[in-house]
């Protein structure tokens, strides 16, 4: 499949579970996850229209955004762990982080930004030793004990477990929409918390009934289904 099929059969889908969950459509922002293609292949999707991108490899990441300079209304996404050392390097590029998964990376943010930073706070709903994040409860009491100056806490993000089951799925993306009412409600500074960034190729369409406003699609859209999520 060429990628428009791929993107019109993902658009289709996120229209359809849109309608499941009686939302407008324009409530759901596309993150095309592209770090198993490169460049040029990027450039083929945003020809298509997509401008939210997706990396997880700093390295990567910086050499792409350099790639990409002259395409300026690209809005990037940094969804991988992201290690201490490289916040200086990839700050400046990133118009959103989506693993904001520890204090220690929330310091460095504070200590080298200049300017706001949207984060969603990963919270491993699961509770899988693999996965990085906050547990519910130790989100709740870091953000309540933080005073951020430049951070900005939109939303939370969370990575559901491999699994076949979808009322496992609808029970992971329903937890982390509690969770995200629960801090929504404590109004606290510099942490609006009205973003949800959950679902992937394979469970995107739950997690948008289940309030997801941010999906972040690899494989559906760039299609070789040897390649991971």
């Amino acid at each position: 499949m060429t990628k428009q099929a791929n993107l019109e059969k993902v658009t289709k889908q996120i229209e359809l579970a849109c309608t499941e969950s009686n939302r407008d459509k324009t409530d759901v922002t596309l993150v095309a996850v592209t770090k198993t293609i490169d460049a040029t292949e990027m450039t083929e999707l945003y020809d298509l229209g997509i401008r939210h991108f997706g990396e997880n490899r700093a390295d990567v990441f910086l050499e792409k955004t350099t790639q990409l300079a002259n395409k300026d209304d690209i809005c990037w996404h940094y969804i991988g762990s992201l290690q201490t050392r490289k916040v200086k390097d990839v700050l400046p590029k990133i118009d959103y982080l989506h693993s904001l998964d520890r204090a220690s990376l929330a310091k460095e943010i504070e200590k080298r930004a200049t300017k706001p930073v949207k984060c969603f706070l990963q919270v491993n709903i699961s509770g899988e030793e693999t996965k990085h994040g906050f547990s519910k409860e130790e989100a709740l009491s870091f953000l309540q004990e933080a005073d951020f100056k430049y951070i900005e806490i939109v939303g939370l993000m969370t990575m559901a477990p491999i699994t076949n089951s979808d009322i496992e799925l609808h029970h992971v993306f329903h937890e982390l929409k509690q969770l995200q009412q629960e801090i929504h409600a404590l109004q606290l500074k510099n942490i609006p918390c009205t973003e949800l960034s959950m679902g992937m190729t394979n469970d995107f369409g739950i997690a948008i009934t289940e309030g997801a406003t941010f999906i972040r699609v690899g494989r559906a859209l760039v299609s070789d289904e040897n390649m991971e999520v």
